[in-house]
């Protein structure tokens, strides 16, 4: 079988929550990694709207990092992501349609009412979290909106610290010391056609 191949950029939140899925999953994916800036021609043949993630398995081409997330787990589930309630989806929908765009106008305008808007969405999860958003344990929903909740808390980290909300602050903490966050955020040089394959989870090369 072919592996998959995942075109990925590493600080990109949307990128990091396919290879948290993909890692968790354990399906072995050939990585290359793009600059958002100098795209590889190969990344445009493959999704000529040029964002990543960009999944290319044997029969598809999934280029949505949720969609990427569940067609990992569809196949391997063994932390059990998958289940959660109908209120998860909900999150995540709302996570990637109110949150993020609030979050990207507070990131690259500085707007403060972008901000509040945002935060009133940060105080709802913290006031969910048990430690997690369902639970003992971390499902899709924590792991499709805590790569954007990271984003945000460092436009301004101070102030993100000074917010009362600290079950959101003790989750964030978790993600980001852990090692599963480290193991996704390995950094790897720029890919282009005729380099040596880096594979995914794992960074071995061949």
């Amino acid at each position: 079988m072919t592996r998959p191949i995942l075109y990925s950029f590493r600080r990109c939140p949307y990128a990091m929550r396919a290879r948290l899925a993909l890692a968790s999953a354990g399906i072995t994916c050939e990585l290359r990694e793009i600059l958002l800036r100098d795209k590889a021609p190969e990344l445009l043949q493959s999704s000529p709207k040029g964002t990543v993630p960009v999944l290319v398995t044997e029969t598809a081409v999934i280029d949505e990092s949720l969609d990427i997330m569940l067609w990992a787990l569809a196949r391997h589930d063994p932390e059990g992501w998958l289940d959660m309630p109908a209120a998860g989806h909900d999150l995540v929908t709302r996570s990637d349609t109110e949150f993020k765009p609030n979050l990207d106008a507070y990131k690259y305008k500085g707007d403060r009412n972008a901000r509040s808007r945002a935060a009133t969405f940060l105080h709802e999860l913290d006031a969910r979290l048990s430690p997690n958003l369902f639970g003992a344990n971390p499902k899709l929903a924590d792991m499709a909106i805590l790569t954007f909740v990271r984003q945000f808390a460092f436009v301004d980290k101070p102030w993100f610290d000074a917010q009362d909300w600290p079950n959101l602050s003790n989750w964030l903490q978790d993600f980001i010391t852990s090692p599963r966050f480290a193991a996704i955020m390995q950094k790897y040089p720029k890919w282009q056609a005729g380099d040596s394959t880096t594979l995914f989870p794992g960074g071995n090369i061949h």
